[in-house]
Parts: C-alpha cells; sequence; structure tokens
C-alpha cells in the first residue's frame, strides 16, 4: 500500500493589522488581499512553498484576531480558525512597532486557547521591524527549537532566516535516514523527493535505490510500514563493503 509522506501545514495568526497577508504574499509570492482594515481576511488562503532540508509545506493565511473575538464570529470565521487548530505549527505574527505588541500577543494566545490551539507549537514572528529600527534575529527556546523571529515582510529582512526557523521548528525532531527502496516502492521514491526529502541517492544492482533522507522520525517509522521500504544499516553496509 503507498503511503504518502504528510505535508506539514503553517498557519498564519495573529492580531489584525499585524502584516499577516503581506507576510503570506513575501513567503509564497501569493497575492493574498491586503487592507488596513478589522477582518480583511475572511477566509484562509492556502499556499504550497518549498523550504530547504523540509520540502513542501503549507502555509494557510487566516483572519486576523481582536481581543475577546465574538462567538458569532468564531462561527463565521470557522473555516479560517480550523486551519489554525489543525496546523503542525503557529506562525504568530506580531506588529512590532505596536506599544501594545505584548498585550496583543496574550489576546491572540487566548482566542488560540478558546479555538483549542492552545498546545500548538507557535514561532512568533515580529513584522515590521523597518518601522521601529530593530535588527533581525532569530531566538531560540528552552527546547533548542526557534521560538521568535524579528523580520519585515515589507523590505524582506530576515526573511530568509525566518524560512529556516519555520523549516526547524515544524519538523524539529528531523533526523537523517538511509532507506532501501525495492522497485515495487517507486511511488514512495517518487513521494520523497516531491518532498525534497532527499539527499543523496544510490541505486542497486537489481534496480532498487539507497536513499539518504532527511524526515521526521515518526515520518520515517510510517515509511518503514510501506512495502519495499527498508532501513539501511550505514555502519554495517561500510563494514561489509571494507571486507570487500
Amino acid at each position: 500500500m503507498r503511503r504518502e509522506v504528510p505535508v506539514p501545514t503553517v498557519a498564519l495568526v495573529g492580531y489584525t493589522n499585524a502584516g499577516k497577508s503581506t507576510l503570506f504574499n513575501a513567503l509564497t509570492g501569493g497575492d493574498s488581499y491586503v487592507a488596513d482594515q478589522l477582518f480583511a481576511t475572511l477566509d484562509p488562503t492556502v499556499r504550497r512553498v518549498k523550504l530547504d532540508g523540509v520540502g513542501e509545506v503549507v502555509l494557510a493565511d487566516t483572519v486576523g484576531f481582536v481581543r475577546a473575538l465574538p462567538h458569532e464570529l468564531v462561527a463565521a470565521f470557522r473555516s479560517t480558525l480550523q486551519e489554525a487548530r489543525d496546523a503542525d505549527l503557529l506562525l504568530h505574527v506580531v506588529d512590532a512597532s505596536d506599544p501594545l505588541r505584548d498585550e496583543r500577543i496574550e489576546q491572540v494566545r487566548e482566542v488560540l486557547r478558546g479555538i483549542g490551539a492552545g498546545d500548538i507549537r507557535e514561532l512568533v514572528v515580529l513584522n515590521k521591524i523597518d518601522l521601529c529600527q530593530e535588527k533581525p534575529c532569530v531566538s531560540k527556546g528552552a527546547d533548542g527549537v526557534a521560538a521568535r523571529v524579528s523580520a519585515s515582510a515589507v523590505t524582506g529582512v530576515g526573511l530568509a532566516g525566518l524560512r529556516k526557523a519555520v523549516a526547524h521548528a515544524v519538523r524539529p525532531n528531523q533526523v537523517r535516514r538511509t532507506l532501501h527502496l525495492e522497485l515495487l516502492a517507486a511511488a514512495v521514491r517518487s513521494d520523497l523527493y516531491r518532498r525534497n526529502a532527499v539527499r543523496t541517492e544510490r541505486q542497486c544492482e537489481d534496480g532498487s535505490w539507497d536513499l539518504d533522507v532527511e524526515l521526521d522520525l515518526t515520518e520515517v517509522a510510517k515509511l518503514l510500514g510501506s512495502k519495499g521500504v527498508n532501513l539501511v544499516d550505514t555502519d554495517k553496509r561500510t563494514r561489509e563493503q571494507r571486507v570487500a
């Protein structure tokens, strides 16, 4: 049975007018509607982008939050809020020039907890640093994973660091492994290349493949449940090659 490697989802959330849609467009090259008004984005806009070391990631722009989002609005924006609730990573966009930015952060987190997304990993993006003379930087949390990034969606400064931070945060348990794929697992090989997870490939005499891949540990486990996919003991293979 074919088992595709799941594509991680990153949902952009944040207080209204924090620059979510502008950042979304900067990261995806898209044309999501941008306006300086409440609820400019009423429905989730979804795009696929490729990140080095991770491959394809789904980015979803969501409605701008406000303090104590009314229950009737929660119902109206159910589809866009669902993107946040189902995401692997929340990109919490904050207006770095807002004097109330810390208060806004807590207000957004309150809404996230209210919709059942309070436990999802969060990467805070201090956007609009061009308006407050802050420098781009990446700060890590206690677990060593990026937790806060300073950048500007308008000027592009700090976006390269943000992309790397997103790649690490969305796949914090990524490892490098060597997989042996038999011919019947050709579809799995195609999926791995589509995800940009393959680092090197060696074709065996019988036409099968040895692939060096970078994947999350859980993804490796799922792939090993597919027919024709096995983990290569690289230390053993090296010893055998030396003996030969």
